[in-house]
């Protein structure tokens, strides 16, 4: 077996694994300790070579287990795959970090949340599962504080993925104090560009596909609006769209399946 990028990775037993989901736990100096990763490995995995990593980002308070668990995703995308909407890939589910009630996905603390995120979760599934490589494409979605972490590094680092995605996103950093007791300024204080529209434009030119979308009874959604907005002043193409709900899982459970879509759509 090949050496390890890691200095230890736990992996789940697949004679215990539910439901087609592998757990794994990765020691990673950007964390300065362990993260924990969540995947959906589809049944027709090894018969790939560079299956697509499709990389979703919890909210705050949650883990790893979130969208899986209490969002369904995995049964989401199976469903999909069977009704032949969608081409295999693995669905990545990382934690944040697990610092205070919100990482936001960013470098602060001494804590590199963001390249556990961009480089340590492709890496860690590249070397352990069959199927993936260091050159399977990867997307990155995902829900509230997630949305905000996909948005963000779908931007900060266009290279590396081929879409991107958002639920219900937090747009602006100062919108995590409607969720998290942590004081703003343990954010603000490490982070160059605190809004979604400041890396827009920071790499306006190199940005791939996007879409976004947020219920119409979400505390979030002028914030989503008021994004679209400054993406149109901007002229950066994307989708926005507007769907009965709230700031709730049932919104994202109905919802993940457009995500996919959109993945599927741009890895082809």
């Amino acid at each position: 077996m090949a050496k390890s990028s890691f200095r230890t990775i736990e992996i789940s037993d697949p004679n215990f694994e539910p439901s087609g989901l592998r757990f794994m736990t990765i020691k990673t100096s950007n964390l300065l300790g362990r993260g924990d990763l969540c995947l959906f490995v589809p049944q027709q995995a090894e018969d790939h070579q560079h299956l697509p990593i499709y990389i979703l980002l919890h909210g705050v308070y949650g883990s790893a287990w979130a969208w899986a668990l209490k969002g369904g995703a995995h049964q989401s995308f199976q469903q999909l795959l069977e009704e032949g909407m969608v081409q295999p890939a693995v669905i990545a589910m990382p934690s944040d970090g697990l610092w205070g009630d919100g990482s936001a996905y960013f470098t602060h603390h001494q804590k590199a949340f963001d390249q556990w995120i961009v480089e340590d979760v492709p890496l860690a599934i590249a070397e352990n599962i069959a199927g993936t490589s260091t050159a399977s494409p990867l997307c990155i979605g995902g829900l509230s504080m997630g949305g905000y972490g996909a948005l963000s590094l779908g931007s900060r680092f266009p290279g590396r993925f081929r879409a991107i995605s958002g639920h219900s996103s937090i747009t602006r950093l100062e919108q995590m104090t409607q969720f998290v007791e942590e004081p703003l300024g343990e954010y603000s204080k490490e982070c160059e560009t605190p809004h979604v529209i400041d890396s827009m434009l920071a790499n306006k030119d190199q940005l791939p596909p996007i879409r976004f979308d947020c219920g119409n009874a979400d505390e979030l959604i002028q914030a989503n609006r008021t994004l679209h907005q400054e993406m149109n002043a901007a002229k950066i193409q994307h989708n926005y769209q507007e769907y009965p709900g709230g700031h709730e899982w049932p919104y994202w459970q109905e919802h993940i399946r457009k995500t996919f879509l959109f993945f599927d759509q741009h890895v082809k």
